[in-house]
């Protein structure tokens, strides 16, 4: 099986963007709180989305919450950040 339904989660703001070929999508959702990812995932794994990459702004609980909550039906990635950069997340995510 090939991958061609992809799925990528971004905390900011909340919006949908599909984009693709006839031969592999992507759908792209924003959310503005972290805790919207779960009901997104579900959704996307409910759509045949094959594989979730969660960008940085998830924290580890989140990423678990989400993992569980689709109840490991697809890999679900995680966008990781070096040490070099923590500062700057935390600028740009802490409320």
């Amino acid at each position: 099986m090939a991958l061609t339904k992809f799925g990528f989660i971004v905390t900011g703001d909340d919006f949908v963007q599909h984009q693709g070929t006839p031969a592999f999508s992507m759908k792209v959702v924003g959310v503005s709180d972290a805790s919207k990812g779960v009901a997104v995932a579900k959704e996307m794994v409910a759509e045949g989305i094959q594989l979730i990459e969660l960008c940085g702004g998830f924290s580890p609980v989140w990423a678990g919450r989400i993992i569980e909550a689709i109840e490991y039906k697809v890999p679900v990635g995680v966008v990781a950040y070096g040490p070099e950069s923590i500062d700057g997340m935390y600028r740009l995510f802490a409320k």
